[in-house]
């Protein structure tokens, strides 16, 4: 039987020629149905060219994408994709941001139903009653709900994230964390979470996939997330089964982090450089004479 969301030998590079870099080496993976997997890695290891391969707004250069057995060739309703920068129109209300994209998708949807529909996902989100609000009257926590809310109205069969807490303060974050994990119980979505934040990454996923460093990254070692659900952040961050995690994922992050930076390492040859007085051609002498 066939996994649900798989990556088959996938490569991305960018640039011709001399300047050609290539991002993504032989990248697999399989995501069974309902399943939470978090990527995590470093910044420019190519996480977000992974989202948009899978999101089909990009191609690889090799390999295939199997969404349920098709391969993905273009973006599509069946993957609903959160951003970093909530790319929310600013002119259209929290309820309009949301229904733009319902339209699209549910044509067929009469205006009372499409209502009733959006309505429902913004609730969900907890934001009801900020409904005719614009984007600039939200803060930046409301904003990414929206972009979730837009996301889930929008029935994906997939659900990608592409770092979407990462511009947020540490209380908000803390907030949308345990909104994401409830929303991901309730709608039973299968999540892609992309970030560089390992301990975000042990409270929501089933499994937590580093990305080694580019170029030519590929995912790493897995490490299965064992805590029952629903997790309670104040409480798994006391659990030492969730420490051991944590030091584990970190060890390892910082290991092929190491290798990457001996890898790339240049040694430079510095200038003598002796300062002088100005004006008198003299060194500068800091010790005063006694």
């Amino acid at each position: 039987m066939a996994a649900f969301l798989e990556l088959r030998n996938v490569s991305k590079s960018y640039g011709q020629g001399a300047n050609r870099v290539e991002v993504l080496k032989n990248i697999n993976l399989t995501v069974e149905e309902g399943e939470f997997i978090a990527i995590v890695g470093f910044t420019g290891s190519g996480k977000t060219t992974l989202i948009n391969l899978i999101a089909g707004l990009i191609e690889p250069d090799q390999g295939e994408i199997l969404l349920k057995g098709e391969k993905i060739t273009g973006p599509g309703p069946d993957r609903g994709v959160v951003f970093q920068n909530y790319s929310l129109l600013p002119w259209l209300s929290v309820s309009g941001n949301v229904d733009m994209a319902v339209k699209q998708v549910f044509p067929k949807m009469n205006k009372e139903q499409r209502q009733r529909h959006v309505e429902h996902f913004i609730e969900m989100v907890n934001l009801s009653p900020a409904l005719h609000k614009k984007p600039s009257e939200l803060s930046g926590g409301m904003r990414q709900r929206v972009s979730v809310a837009r996301a889930l109205a929008m029935d994906p069969e997939v659900l990608l994230l592409d770092e979407p807490l990462s511009a947020l303060d540490a209380l908000t974050r803390g907030s949308l964390q345990i909104e994401i994990e409830r929303i991901w119980r309730e709608s039973k979505k299968t999540v892609l979470l992309i970030t560089n934040d390992v301990d975000e990454g042990i409270l929501l996923a089933d499994r937590v996939i580093p990305l080694k460093p580019g170029p030519k990254a590929t995912l790493g070692t897995e490490f299965p997330i064992g805590f029952a659900r629903p997790r309670d952040k104040a409480a798994i961050n006391s659990d030492d089964n969730f420490k051991k995690e944590r030091n584990d994922i970190n060890n390892y992050l910082m290991e092929i982090g190491k290798h990457r930076v001996v890898a790339n390492a240049k040694k430079y040859d510095l200038p003598m450089l002796e300062p002088k007085i100005p004006g008198t051609g003299k060194l500068f002498n800091p010790k005063p004479n006694l």
